[in-house]
């Protein structure tokens, strides 16, 4: 975009004698970035002049040429044909010269009972609720392709981690559905947070209100905003939505890196438990042989982004005094990239969670390693009556004597565990192994085959499968 220097008159400066700077014009615009509200800005401006003809503040026929114009605005951002400059500052001065360049007086009446301070607070809501919707939308079509894979997972064991060492043997499927479980409290965020941003702001004008006879309800159900702002100079200044809307995303970017570092160094050589889909992968330019997991690289990479954003938005907004100040221009540009930061990797992580292959038989050929079923065994000597930690003492000296032998417990001989505890007999067999320690479970919500079977057909009710 070409620096402007245009010294024209602005849409607020009746009572200046002097031209703005052409720096202070290039420092203050925010049409580089905030153009992206046209259609908001539209939807809102026709919502407001349809109110308006409502309450005899406007003609029907003027608020059918105020819609008609803004519609062709509308279609001319989306074809191109439409010429931004710096010295109308905004997207909202834009869209309003332009009306009134074509309508005149009658464009002149859209801005009646309304200041750019509630116009942008509703312009961002509009924008940030159906950013909300788009993202609920991704992330159900992630949750469907974890979803989706479980039931050809179901007969793979593998291990749980606990502090990056290998703790007990688990479902695959158990695994997938903990990322659908924390998916889904990312999307009851996101409906939570949309109730507050969901909030009509417009009528609160710059921040005292109006005298002129408007009608709130009836621009909050045109718009459908379920709530009315309650306080003119609290909405004036409230960006209380759009970080909270900037937490819920930097905790989808969490969840999603947290599965990308999972499957990252699960596929490496070394793990060689999985295969990521070489669409999104890449190589070396001087190592042939590398297939790098680059996509998932970057979901884990992006992530320090949205997180940073949060910070942004936060620090923003510590010190600002009440109402509106125009640091607050400043809070649309680390909403805009995280939600274009999450959006992204969430488009990617649904085909890269489909079309991931699990290594059935390298995972198998480790499976018995780091003595998973110790828990098991433990179990199993507390239904026999003995303690929890003293059980507990038991398994770990016999985890002991395994190490030293290099073997597994399920390869101990019996007269092992007896002089071990007395109370063990034969029957502890059918707890050792890592199938049957999975067998062996029994409580809501744990990796037994009958409850995770329970949570697969949950889960495809729940998300239409």
């Amino acid at each position: 975009m070409p620096e402007n220097t245009n010294k024209s008159a602005k849409a607020w400066g009746g009572v200046f004698t002097e031209a703005t700077d052409a720096r202070m014009e290039q420092f203050s615009e925010s049409i580089s970035f905030d153009k992206r509200l046209y259609e908001q800005d539209i939807r809102g401006s026709i919502g407001h002049a349809r109110m308006l003809a409502d309450v005899g503040l406007l003609e029907p026929e003027e608020f059918e040429a105020i819609e008609r114009e803004l519609n062709v605005i509308k279609e001319r951002i989306e074809k191109g044909d439409f010429e931004y400059s710096f010295a109308l500052e905004d997207v909202h001065m834009h869209i309003e010269k332009a009306l009134t360049d074509k309508l005149g007086d009658v464009g002149r009446k859209l801005h009646t009972a309304r200041s750019r301070n509630d116009q942008v607070s509703t312009d961002f809501r509009l924008w940030i609720r159906d950013a909300i919707d788009n993202l609920d939308v991704l992330l159900a079509e992630l949750q469907k392709a974890f979803v989706g894979r479980c039931d050809g997972d179901f007969d793979v064991v593998v291990p749980a981690y606990t502090h990056t060492q290998r703790a007990q043997p688990v479902l695959a499927p158990h695994i997938w559905l903990a990322y659908v479980e924390k998916f889904q409290r990312d999307r009851e965020r996101l409906a939570d947070c949309r109730k507050r941003v969901n909030t009509l702001s417009l009528g609160a004008a710059a921040c005292a209100g109006t005298s002129l006879p408007i009608d709130r309800a009836k621009t909050a159900e045109y718009l459908g905003f379920e709530a009315i702002a309650a306080n003119s100079v609290d909405v004036s200044s409230d960006r209380d939505f759009a970080t909270e809307f900037a937490y819920v995303m930097a905790q989808i970017a969490v969840h999603l890196s947290g599965w990308a570092e999972d499957w990252i160094w699960q596929s490496t050589v070394e793990f060689d438990f999985l295969k990521t889909p070489q669409p999104f992968c890449t190589g070396s330019s001087i190592m042939p042989q590398k297939v790098n997991p680059d996509a998932l690289e970057l979901i884990r990479g992006k992530t320090a982004r949205v997180v940073g954003n949060l910070q942004t938005l936060l620090v923003l907004t510590k010190g600002l005094p009440l109402a509106y100040n125009r640091d607050l221009q400043e809070d649309k540009e680390p909403v805009f990239d995280s939600y274009d930061a999450v959006s992204a990797s969430l488009a990617l992580a649904a085909p890269i969670a489909a079309g991931t292959v699990l290594n059935r038989e390298s995972i198998a050929a480790r499976l018995e390693k780091g003595y998973l079923d110790a828990t098991s065994l433990m179990e199993y000597l507390i239904r026999k009556g003995v303690p929890q930690r003293s059980a507990h003492g038991v398994v770990g000296r016999l985890v002991r004597q395994g190490i030293d032998s290099g073997k597994a417990l399920a390869e101990f001989p019996l007269e092992t565990f007896q002089e071990a505890c007395e109370l063990i007999d034969e029957s502890v067999y059918d707890y050792l192994g890592t199938a049957n320690a999975v067998k062996a479970m029994k409580s809501y919500g744990s990796t037994a085959p009958d409850q995770v079977r329970f949570q697969i057909d949950s889960w495809k009710e729940r998300l239409g499968l």
